[in-house]
């Protein structure tokens, strides 16, 4: 079995310390470390956290192989730093069997790059009539434990009461698309002043905040988990924090994106801009920010959304919605959260690794850096600087709002089990 000595890593941004793995496992931590045959990787002051966990990934395969298949979305994810991702349902055909989420599985298996973890949908066809076959999948090779019809919203209340008490019985969650139908109908991008004066269709912020005040009741209710995927506005923020308040068993997720940008970059008309849910305000960012600091928001998950140049080559009303992130999400987390002092790089481990391991019942992943624990690992030159380039993404898709912006930080090292998918920020 080989070995690695990672030399001088500030682990979880601690003091530098040497992490030695032997085969699949983290066998020493601490100072001084040597061992005979190690590869040595000098750190000199990199941070050195957990492999990052994705609970919101679009990997399109089967069925969209244009913009995404899961090799070249787990490669994506590899020079991202994620060690597992969680692969969304909204595919064609749907991963609403057993059948389609364990080839899904089954080609993360194959890759190499990372753990995928496929999401079952809630709902046939992703239709929101009849509910799917929860405890198939869940039985079946892949094991599913997260439900979704990310893309569209689980918009009727007894279906989305069946289905969390459908989960309950073995301990599975229901991620929830949360946005109204009826108040999105025509909505181009988030309900305001710039959408007034740029004549777009209004997306509500309670749009969103609706479905979500309703499903947190339902869970309180049922006695079921219930996750918010992308949330987006302060309102739901709030809805957010007092369920929680209650002892409601709800976890929330914000995207890197909601954390950075806001609806101003709509006035020029990019579709790279356009994305579901929308783009929101200052005032909601900074809410988001806050929230995600105080734990209000569990995790940070990339919703890593490809589509092909045509796609979004086009004018606004007919462009796609989505944006690639797996391999800027840490940078952004950086950039917003460590560099303001909002979050620690212990913060962050807890944001991007373990919490989102344990919604989404990620076994061996989201784990201690430290003796006995899989050596699921990745290293970060925080002090780094530089423009973003999609060219040279790992992802087949280049729809990223941050083509040309300077962000902070980059993944140089990711390890999965041991084995090296990226070294020297290429991958292996």
């Amino acid at each position: 079995m080989s070995k690695i000595l990672i030399r001088g890593a500030k682990v979880l941004g601690g003091e530098p310390q040497d992490v030695l793995i032997d085969g699949e496992t983290i066998s020493q931590v601490g100072t001084g470390l040597s061992a005979e045959g190690a590869e040595v990787v000098e750190a000199d002051g990199k941070v050195l956290l957990p492999g990052l966990v994705d609970l919101h990934t679009h990997l399109r395969e089967p069925g969209r192989e244009d913009s995404e298949t899961v090799l070249t979305g787990t490669r994506a994810a590899a020079s991202g730093g994620y060690t597992n991702v969680f692969a969304m349902a909204n595919t064609f055909p749907v991963a609403d069997t057993a059948g389609v989420v364990e080839q899904v599985w089954r080609l993360g298996q194959e890759s190499g790059y990372c753990d995928v973890q496929p999401v079952g949908a809630v709902t046939v066809g992703l239709e929101g009539s009849k509910l799917a076959e929860l405890g198939a999948m869940h039985e079946s090779a892949a094991g599913v434990t997260v439900f979704s019809d990310d893309g569209k919203c689980v918009h009727d209340a007894v279906i989305m009461r069946r289905a969390l008490e459908y989960v309950k019985a073995f301990g599975g969650v229901v991620a929830q698309h949360a946005q109204e139908p009826r108040l999105t109908e025509g909505a181009q991008m988030n309900e305001g002043v710039v959408s007034a004066e740029l004549g777009l269709g209004g997306w509500p912020a309670v749009a969103e905040e609706s479905i979500i005040a309703r499903d947190v009741l339902l869970a309180e209710h049922v006695g079921s988990r219930v996750h918010i995927c992308h949330l987006s506005t302060a309102g739901s923020v709030e809805i957010v924090r007092w369920a929680k308040s209650r002892g409601i068993d709800v976890t929330a997720e914000v995207t890197p994106h909601h954390l950075l940008l806001t609806d101003e970059l709509v006035r020029s008309y990019n579709p790279v801009y356009k994305v579901n849910p929308p783009l929101r305000t200052e005032r909601d960012v900074m809410a988001l920010r806050e929230a995600l600091a105080d734990g209000t928001i569990d995790i940070v998950a990339t919703d890593h959304a490809p589509h092909p140049h045509e796609d979004k080559d086009c004018e606004w009303a007919a462009a796609a919605m989505g944006m690639v992130g797996l391999e800027t999400a840490l940078s952004v987390v950086q950039d917003t959260m460590v560099d303001t002092g909002l979050l620690d790089w212990a913060g962050v481990a807890d944001r991007m690794s373990f919490k989102p391991a344990r919604i989404g019942r990620a076994t061996g992943h989201g784990r201690p850096v430290s003796a006995g624990e899989p050596a699921n690992l990745t290293l970060v030159d925080t002090a780094y600087r530089g423009q973003v380039d999609p060219a040279g993404f790992a992802s087949r898709s280049r729809n990223t709002p941050y083509e040309g912006r300077e962000l902070p930080g980059r993944v140089t090292h990711t390890w999965l089990r041991g084995k090296a998918t990226l070294v020297d920020g290429k991958l292996t």
